[in-house]
């Protein structure tokens, strides 16, 4: 059953708030991956609705929280995040074609592959502490991750886990360091780069 409330506190930079119930009764927890629309922040005081659940550690919390003029966004998130997917694997398919043909270094490969695996795992903590209130990652960390050839995992972390994928301030960071990083991996093909890193392994 649909329930009925307002937002009475939200924390911008965490992604969560409170909701007070209409009924009355205790405020209830929501996170901002149970909003149904991420268009517009929330505002306190805006009337909302939403389903009544329990989190992983049995207490209650909201999920398919609507406000007054959303629209439902389950089809753009889910062609957003399939693009996101498409997008990772095409360039780690690049990855994996330079390193088998030698045009770069093989360890080129297993990089991008363990720092990705990583960047991943880290948004996963990140957004689990999000949830628990506990110590949260330095977005500054993300954003080396991603650098250091995690972007790929990051890219899918942000539209699988829906974690860090609303702040457009560090959307344009991130995209700047994958820019940035794809840019160094298309110099290591070139004369110069494959001579300067040769002398960095050696």
């Amino acid at each position: 059953m649909r329930a009925k409330g307002k937002i009475a506190s939200w924390n911008h930079d965490k992604g969560f708030g409170f909701i007070t119930p209409n009924q009355g009764g205790k405020r209830v927890f929501a996170h901002i991956t149970a909003l149904s629309s991420r268009d517009n922040k929330p505002q306190v005081d805006q009337p909302v609705s939403y389903t009544l659940s329990k989190d992983k550690q049995g207490r209650p919390c909201a999920v398919k929280v609507s406000r007054a003029g959303d629209t439902p966004a389950q089809r753009k998130n889910a062609k957003k995040g399939s693009n996101a997917n498409i997008a990772a694997a095409l360039f780690l398919i690049i990855v994996c074609i330079s390193a088998l043909t030698a045009k770069v270094p093989f360890l080129v490969l297993p990089l991008y592959l363990l720092v990705s695996t990583l960047t991943f795992i880290v948004y996963a903590k990140d957004k689990l502490a999000a949830k628990r209130g506990a110590w949260r990652t330095p977005e500054s960390t993300f954003h080396l991750l991603a650098l250091a050839c995690g972007w790929p995992g990051a890219l899918v972390a942000q539209d699988s886990l829906r974690h860090k994928s609303s702040k457009q301030e560090f959307r344009l960071i991130f995209w700047l360091t994958a820019i940035i990083n794809i840019g160094i991996f298309i110099w290591l093909h070139t004369p110069a780069g494959a001579s300067t890193l040769g002398r960095w392994l050696n």
